[in-house]
Order: structure tokens, then C-alpha cells, then sequence
């Protein structure tokens, strides 16, 4: 564990949990996640804790609108065990929502409000929601109460809506909250993943592993009460939820909260509330960066560190960040909603030196390289990565088909193509269905975006296999400019120069508009996959006419 930001303060011992699995866990820990928040309010009852536009709150402020919605939801009949939908977007009904179900011994289940009806209908009956409370501007996209029949109580944010009542009524004085015995390995969250692949399935995060997680990012990153983080994306995707929201929680820190990323408004709002920490996509920090007066922002006066995952970090983000914020600690994040967030950070300082790196195992966490046979690689070789420690999901709600697939163990099959070193350093080469096959060579995508990102006029990227009858699967990159003439002659000379020439992007497609992304921002390569796949079908013979021509 030597080489993290801060030392574990707390022992560490080996638990039986689940029925099937040995962990090692934290001692000195808090026994649930509303332990954890009542521990930040006895400790800093007068920091602040929440800022949302006019909205503010101190931890003793908070603590009594938590009990104020935990009373309210127990006398509409809500109980311990229920589970209460929250269909809502940044703002800070969404967190006294959320904790105030979590205080009463409820279980969360965010979801994404770009989500449209059928998805929200699937979660809602999925997990039997007793409880939905939803923003009043998202009204359209519910369900029908048919769909939906075992949620029996409504509550509308920012607006009235027929049938529901407002979400302030759960904030009134009531009978005083009588705290209730929650155990660690209750539910805290259910939370749907983004089901690219078939239907969402709805991840079972309990309160030790967000009480664990939080414990990881605190000795990784080196958190402290004076740590003041921006929430700009999804605070209902485990990234926002555990990396921000659960953290600062945890270490007596202040969310901040913005309704949506926007370049500047989230600038202007880093400098005005001084935040320190920031969680974006790599693609956000390059949007600040491209920013033309960006330098006017004084930024840099508290702007200490940047968390980023979800996708690799192009190293020639990380050395432009270095050159225009040279205090700016860059920090890689890896994990997975069941994960509940980090499985893998980078130590201080070292973003820089191993760009291509998602960093070292967190202090509690194992990850094994495995391969199709479910044997361990040596260290060097790539296989997929297995992840297990006290942060990994129980499973997966009312799906035990899909939670003995994948779960072996204890560990968690991520379908991601990695290696470690001998060092103990992660590195991860391609989602393990992303990976193209070129007349028999391995091409990982990952590698040939990394590439592309370096090209200046390109913001974001995604590579897929492009069928074909005689190569079997060629590269197709897809490429999101701010130059609408940016070429693809330009781009795959660009490539040439830096890649193998059977991994050079046999075609580019360039777009001035932003790639498509799904409810939790991640970008769809099934989508763009699909695209090339039709391209490929109604074109078969490109490339033998080509060959002819030339």
C-alpha cells in the first residue's frame, strides 16, 4: 500500500461475506452509509456539505433534511427493504432523495434521466419499486401507471404533476425520525447498467461496499474536509455517485453541484466555489482546454486534482493539462458500476509517467489477468480482468443467470482486455468484444483512438470493426472534429506515421457532431459498430475496387 496519497489508518482483517467469499476489509470502518454521513455531521456540523445554484447546506443542515425526508417516506408507508426509484437529474433534491431513503433502511435505485419510458418501466418492475420520485420537466418520458404497478407513491421535483406530490412535502417538520438498524451487507443502491447488450441489469451495491470504496478514494487520492468536488456528470452513475457524492460524504468534504457540463458555466462555477477536485470523461477536460480564453479562468489557484475514467486518457491530453496546469495532480480511475466505483487508481504524481497505465490495484482489491480458460496469465500477457475485494457488487437483482456468469468466486468478470507488469501496474488494451481481428492480427482499438486523439483538430473518437469478406474485419474510425474539412486522407496519414500499417483505420468517417453516448455518457460503440456493419453491407466491394483502380 506504500506510494498512495495517505496511509490506511485502520486495520485490516479477512471477512466471510455472501456465503461464498473471503475478503479482506478495513476495521475501523462505519458500520453503513448513513453511519458514514452522521460520522462527517458529528465531526463537521457547521462545514458545508451540499451547494446547488442558490442552495446551501451544512453537514447539520443536511443531516436534519435527512430526517426530515427518512420521517415523511415511513409515514406514507415506506419501509426499510423498499425500493424508491429516483428518476432525477443533477440538483439537490436528488441527494437529500437518495440518503434520506438510505436513512430509513430503503434502498436507491438512480436512474439516468435521459432514460426514456420502456427502460424506466423495465428498472421500476424489475426491482418492484414501492416509490418514484422523479423531476416534474421529465414527466412525459414515465411510464404508465399500468406498467408500473407496485410503485404506489409519487413525488415530482421543481414542479406539480398530477397524481404526485411536490418533493417538498418530504422536507417539512414530522413526527422525529426513529433511526433503524441497518446491516452492512444491506442494499444501498440498485443500479442499472447501461445494457448495451440485452437488457439492464440492475447491480446489488451494498453499504460496505460504498463504505469500502469511499475508504479507496480517501487513501488513493488523499481527501481531506478541505477537498471541494464538482459534480458535472451523472450523479446518478456510480462515477458521480461514488467518486464525488460518496466521498465527500465520507471525508467531510463539499459537493458541488452543476445541473449539466458546460464548459464555461462549469469554469466559472470551479472558480466562484473554489473547487479543488474534479471527476470528467477525458473528452470534457479537452473541451476546457480547447476553451479559447480558457487561460482567464483562474482555475488554478485551487484546482488541485482531476480524477478521470471511463475511457483511456489520450497522452496528449495529459501533456497539455501538464503544460497549461502544471499543479494540477492528474489521477486515472478505473472501476465499473459493479465495482461501486474505483478498482484500480494511479499513484500520485505518476499519470504523467505511465500515460497509458489505469494504475495500481486499490489497497484491498485483487485483480487477476485470466485467460479464456480461466487460467492466470504471467505477468506482461494480456487475458481479461477479473476484479474481486470489498467494493465488488453482491450480484445482480432477481438475475442469477447473469450473476453466475459473471461473478466467479467472489471476482467480477469485467470483458476487459488488460496486462499487469511486474510492478503491479494495470494497463487495459480493449473491451474484450471491441477487439478487431485484420487477417488474423490483433488490432485493439483503444490503441489506434489513442492515436487519433494526439491529431489536434480531433475531440473524440471511437474504432470498430468494419466486416469484410477478404480480411474478415477491417478498422473504421468514426471522429468527432472541430475542423469540418479535417480529411481522411489526413487522418490515416496522420496514423501512418505511429502505427502498424494493418492497424491504420482503413476508413474514417468525420464529424463535426458529438459522438452518441448513452444514459451514463459512455460512448456507443454498438451503435457506431452497427453503422459500419450497415456501410459495410451496402458497400461490399470498396475495397476490391480500390485495388483495381490503384
Amino acid at each position: 500500500m506504500s506510494g498512495w496519497a495517505k496511509q490506511p489508518t485502520s486495520a485490516i482483517r479477512s471477512e466471510g461475506w455472501f456465503g461464498d467469499r473471503v475478503v479482506r476489509t478495513f476495521v475501523d470502518r462505519a458500520p453503513n452509509y448513513d453511519a458514514m454521513i452522521r460520522r462527517s455531521v458529528e465531526r463537521f456540523p457547521d462545514r458545508e456539505a451540499l451547494v446547488f445554484e442558490d442552495q446551501r447546506y451544512t453537514y447539520r443542515q443536511l443531516d436534519q433534511a435527512l430526517d426530515a425526508v427518512a420521517a415523511n417516506l415511513v409515514a406514507r408507508g415506506i419501509k426499510q427493504g423498499d425500493r424508491v426509484g429516483l428518476y432525477c437529474g443533477n440538483h439537490a433534491a436528488f441527494f437529500l432523495a437518495s440518503f434520506g431513503v438510505l436513512r430509513l433502511g430503503a434502498v436507491a435505485v438512480p436512474i439516468g434521466i435521459r432514460q426514456q419510458a420502456p427502460e424506466i418501466a423495465y428498472a421500476l418492475d424489475n426491482c418492484q419499486a414501492t416509490a418514484l420520485i422523479f423531476d416534474a420537466n421529465a414527466a412525459s418520458r414515465l411510464p404508465q401507471a399500468s406498467e408500473i404497478p407496485s410503485v404506489a407513491q409519487r413525488f415530482s421535483v421543481e414542479g406539480s404533476v398530477a397524481g404526485a406530490e411536490p418533493f417538498e412535502a418530504l422536507l417539512k417538520p414530522a413526527t422525529a425520525f426513529k433511526p433503524v438498524e441497518i446491516d452492512q451487507h444491506d442494499l444501498a443502491f440498485i443500479m442499472y447498467t447501461s445494457g448495451t447488450t440485452g437488457k439492464p441489469k440492475g447491480a446489488m451495491l451494498t453499504h460496505a461496499n460504498f463504505v469500502h470504496s469511499a475508504m479507496h478514494f480517501e487513501i488513493c487520492v488523499g481527501h481531506t474536509e478541505k477537498t471541494r468536488g464538482l459534480l458535472a456528470i451523472p450523479g446518478s452513475h456510480i462515477s458521480g455517485l461514488g467518486a464525488i457524492v460518496t466521498e465527500m460524504l465520507h471525508v467531510g468534504g463539499c459537493i458541488v453541484v452543476a445541473r449539466e457540463f458546460k464548459v464555461r458555466p462549469c469554469l466559472e462555477l470551479m472558480v466562484k466555489e473554489k473547487v479543488t477536485f474534479t471527476v470528467f470523461v477525458p473528452t470534457m477536460y479537452k473541451l476546457c482546454l480547447m476553451e479559447p480564453d480558457f487561460d482567464s479562468f483562474d482555475v488554478k489557484s485551487s484546482w488541485t486534482v482531476g480524477l478521470y475514467g471511463g475511457a483511456i486518457m489520450p497522452e496528449a491530453v495529459i501533456s497539455l493539462m501538464a503544460e497549461k496546469l502544471p499543479h494540477l495532480e492528474l489521477v486515472n480511475g478505473y472501476g465499473a458500476t459493479e465495482t461501486c466505483s474505483p478498482a484500480t487508481v494511479t499513484l500520485p504524481r505518476e499519470a504523467t509517467k505511465y500515460p497509458d497505465s489505469i494504475g495500481k490495484t486499490v489497497p484491498l482489491g485483487d485483480i487477476k489477468i485470466m485467460d479464456e480458460n480461466g487460467l492466470e496469465v504471467p505477468r506482461g500477457e494480456a487475458g481479461e480482468l477479473w476484479i474481486g475485494g470489498p467494493m465488488v457488487t453482491k450480484g445482480y437483482w432477481n438475475n442469477p443467470e447473469a450473476t453466475k456468469a459473471n461473478l466467479v468466486g467472489g471476482y467480477w468478470r469485467s470483458g476487459d482486455i488488460g496486462s499487469m507488469d511486474e510492478q503491479g501496474y494495470v494497463r487495459i488494451h480493449d473491451r474484450k468484444k471491441d477487439m478487431i481481428n485484420r487477417a488474423g492480427f490483433k488490432v485493439y482499438s483503444a490503441e489506434v483512438e489513442n492515436v487519433l486523439t494526439f491529431h489536434p483538430d480531433v475531440i473524440e473518437c471511437v474504432v470498430v470493426a468494419r466486416p469484410d469478406p477478404v480480411m474478415g474485419e477491417r478498422v473504421q474510425a468514426f471522429v468527432r472534429s472541430a475542423r469540418a474539412e479535417l480529411s481522411q486522407e489526413e487522418l490515416r496519414a496522420f496514423c501512418s506515421d505511429k502505427l502498424a500499417d494493418y492497424k491504420v483505420p482503413d476508413v474514417v468517417r468525420v464529424t463535426t457532431e458529438p459522438l452518441p453516448r448513452n444514459n451514463n455518457g459512455k460512448l456507443m460503440k454498438t451503435v457506431l459498430r452497427a453503422q459500419a456493419e450497415d456501410e459495410a453491407r451496402k458497400n461490399p466491394d470498396m475495397f476490391a475496387r480500390k485495388r483495381a483502380a490503384s
